[in-house]
């Protein structure tokens, strides 16, 4: 257990550099467009999705109807339904109340880490809840320091901390280059993503590639068990 958790502290880290400015500046546009306080921190606790609660106050900003609002963070969050059908099954070690938590704190990284955790070695509530805990935490701090010192924070593309994101992923992405299919999979799923984003545009780009990617793979790959299912299999 505890070469678990310091496995996923380890893991983390690096991401936390890029998450701290724009969980700041998530508090301060919050308050800026209007919440309190505490509606500011009770959404990031409660809801604790970035792109979704950009998206929320941006369009809040704009007078939008409400439908149009939930509709949109639909769409951002939707993949996350295929995050959890994916990395479920790599959850025999989990009991059903670990799960429940661990899909709350499912966020990007923590499913491309234990993705690649699980492929690796098994994925173990440890291993998870170290990782998820680190993300949450300074999330949950940096948007307060946004929403108390707001006026104080420069926008992250000031310093070039846009960049750090998509690199971060890019690596992930890249992790990946050994699984069966990656090329035609990774291929198809940035094709169907760019042509959405110039037909349709943001969000659904995310969605839409999502899907394409999950349908290619699904259609093209043979089942592959996990260091945890064949663990769980065996005993």
């Amino acid at each position: 257990m505890a070469s678990d958790i310091k496995d996923g502290i380890k893991d983390v880290s690096p991401i936390l550099f890029a998450i701290v400015p724009f969980a700041a500046v998530f508090g301060a546009v919050a308050i800026e467009s209007g919440l309190s306080f505490g509606e500011t921190m009770l959404t990031s606790l409660s809801i604790y999705a970035a792109a979704s609660q950009y998206v929320m106050i941006d369009l809040m900003g704009q007078n939008v109807p409400v439908w149009s609002i939930v509709l949109a963070v639909f769409a951002v969050n939707f993949r996350h339904v295929l995050y959890s059908a994916s990395i479920g099954r790599t959850m025999g070690a989990f009991s059903t109340l670990q799960k429940a938590l661990a899909f709350f704190l499912l966020v990007d990284p923590q499913f491309a880490s234990s993705e690649s955790r699980a492929a690796k070695s098994g994925l173990r509530p440890a291993y998870y809840f170290a990782y998820a805990a680190m993300i949450y935490s300074t999330w949950i701090a940096a948007n307060c320091v946004g929403a108390l010192f707001g006026s104080l924070i420069d926008s992250p593309a000031t310093y070039g901390l846009d960049f750090i994101l998509p690199l971060y992923f890019t690596g992930l992405v890249a992790g990946f280059h050994k699984r069966p299919n990656f090329v035609p999979v990774l291929a198809i799923s940035a094709s169907v993503s760019l042509l959405a984003w110039f037909t349709i545009g943001s969000p659904w780009h995310i969605t839409l590639g999502g899907i394409a990617g999950l349908i290619t793979a699904a259609a093209l790959s043979k089942p592959v068990k996990h260091k945890m299912e064949e663990e769980t299999a065996n005993a």
